[in-house]
C-alpha cells in the first residue's frame, strides 16, 4: 500500500492530568491509542512515541514500526517521515494519537485530495460568534468568516512534506503550517464533529459516548455465487490461481469465492449484487479480474463510514482441493480489501458426491460479511 499513517503520540498531555499522559489512559476499556491506530487498520503505521513509553506501546500488539519522537510535535512528526523514506510510500496521513474517533470515511475522503492537492487537512467552518476579551470581559468582536477549526489526520504527498519538514525552523502548530511555508497547497476537507481531540477530562464522557453510538451501527449481508466447469487447466478462487484440469466459465474471470464476498458486502449496504455496479451486457467487464469488484464493494462501504468487521467465505467443491491454497486466499483478500488478516475466514467442505458440485459440474461459494460504522 503507497499510503502510510504517521500517529503521533509522544507528548505528555499535562492539561488533562492523570497519572499516565492522556493517549495512555483507558477510554472504553481500551487505552487511548488503541482505539486511534484501530482506524487505520490495513495501512502502514509508524506509532511515534516518547521513549519512556516504549513498553507501553509494544504491549498493544500493532503491527506499527515505533519510533522515538523529539521534544516538540513537529520535531516527532519528522522522524516519523524520515522513517518512511525509501520504503516506497508515497501518501502520508499525519494524525494525533489523542484523536481516537476518526472514521474511514474522512480518511478516505483525504486520500482522494491527494489526487488534486500536494496536501489535504480537514476542517469544520467556526459557526460561533467571535470575542476577544480580557481580565474576564468582553472587549471586541472578531469576523468568523473564513476561519476553521483545524483537525487531523492531516494527509500530504511524502516527499514535499518531508522537505518542508527538513527546511521548516521548528515550532509550527501543525503539518499544514509547515507545508504551507514551503509553498505546498493545502485543500480543506470536510471535517467531522465526533473526531474530536482529547484535551480536558470531560472529552473522555463524550469520546464514551460516540463509541457507544457507534457499536449499534453493524450490518450483515449475505452472498451466493455459482459457476460451471469448462475448458482449462486453472481457475481463480478467492483471489489466487489453482491448478486445475478444468477452468471455471463466466464473463469476467469467474472467481466464484471473490463474487460471493463481493454480494456479500453490497447486501450489507442494501446495494444488490454486482451486476447491478458491473453489468454483464457491458464488454469492459468481459474477463475482468474480480479484485475490481470486491475493491469497489469495500471502497463503497468505506465511503459510507463503515469498515469491515469480519467475512467468511465457503467454497463448495469436490476438487480442486481448497486446504493447501486457503491461506493464500485468505492473505489475498485481505489485501484488497485493506484489513488485517484475522478478519477473513476463507474454508471449504464438499456436497458429499450430490448435485452439480458433487458431479464436479461447478463450483459454489457462499460468504457473509459484517460492516461497522467506523
Amino acid at each position: 500500500m503507497d499510503t502510510a499513517v504517521i500517529i503521533v503520540a509522544a507528548g505528555r498531555g499535562s492539561r488533562m492530568g492523570g497519572p499516565v499522559p492522556k493517549q495512555w489512559q483507558m477510554l472504553a476499556g481500551r487505552p487511548v491509542l488503541a482505539h486511534t491506530a484501530a482506524a487505520f487498520a490495513g495501512m502502514p503505521l509508524v506509532l511515534v512515541i516518547h521513549p519512556d513509553d516504549r513498553a507501553r506501546a509494544e504491549a498493544l500488539g500493532l503491527d506499527a514500526r515505533l519510533v522515538d519522537g523529539g521534544a516538540t510535535r513537529d520535531a516527532s512528526v519528522l522522524a516519523g517521515l524520515q522513517a518512511l523514506e525509501g520504503t516506497g510510500v508515497s501518501r502520508v496521513l499525519i494524525h494525533d494519537g489523542a484523536r481516537p474517533l476518526v472514521s474511514r470515511a474522512l480518511i478516505q475522503r483525504l486520500i482522494g485530495a491527494l489526487h488534486y492537492h500536494e496536501g489535504a487537512a480537514p476542517a469544520l467552518a467556526v459557526t460561533d460568534a467571535l470575542w476577544r476579551g480580557v481580565g474576564g470581559l468582553v472587549t471586541g468582536t472578531q469576523d468568523r468568516e473564513g476561519l476553521y477549526r483545524a483537525q487531523t489526520p492531516q494527509a500530504f504527498r511524502l516527499a514535499p512534506i518531508l522537505a518542508a519538514h527538513r527546511a521548516h525552523p521548528g515550532g509550527a502548530a501543525d503539518d499544514v503550517e509547515v507545508a504551507r511555508a514551503a509553498g505546498l497547497d493545502v485543500a480543506i476537507v470536510e471535517g467531522e464533529e465526533t473526531n474530536l481531540k482529547l484535551t480536558f477530562p470531560g472529552d473522555f464522557a463524550r469520546a464514551e459516548a460516540i463509541l457507544k453510538g457507534r457499536e449499534m451501527d453493524v450490518r450483515m449481508g449475505n452472498g451466493y455465487d455459482v459457476h460451471a466447469f469448462c475448458e482449462g487447466d486453472h481457475v481463480w478462487l478467492c483471489g489466487v490461481r489453482v491448478p486445475h484440469g478444468k477452468g471455471l466459465l463466466g464473463h469476467s474471470d469467474a472467481d466464484v469465492g471473490m463474487h460471493a464476498l463481493t454480494d456479500a458486502i453490497y447486501g450489507a449496504l442494501a446495494e444488490g449484487d454486482i451486476g447491478r455496479h458491473f453489468p454483464p451486457s457491458d464488454p469492459q467487464w468481459k474477463g475482468a479480474a474480480s479484485h475490481i469488484f470486491l475493491a469497489h464493494a469495500i471502497g463503497l462501504a468505506r465511503s459510507r463510514g463503515y469498515d469491515l468487521g469480519n467475512c467468511d467465505v465457503t467454497l463448495v467443491c469436490e476438487r480442486p482441493k481448497i486446504g493447501p491454497h486457503a491461506i493464500e486466499m485468505q492473505a489475498e483478500l485481505s489485501r484488497i480489501m485493506g484489513v488485517e488478516v484475522g478478519r477473513v475466514s476463507v474454508k471449504a467442505t464438499t456436497s458429499e458426491r450430490l448435485g452439480f458440485t458433487g458431479r464436479e459440474e461447478g463450483i459454489a461459494a457462499l460468504a457473509t460479511a459484517l460492516l461497522v460504522r467506523s
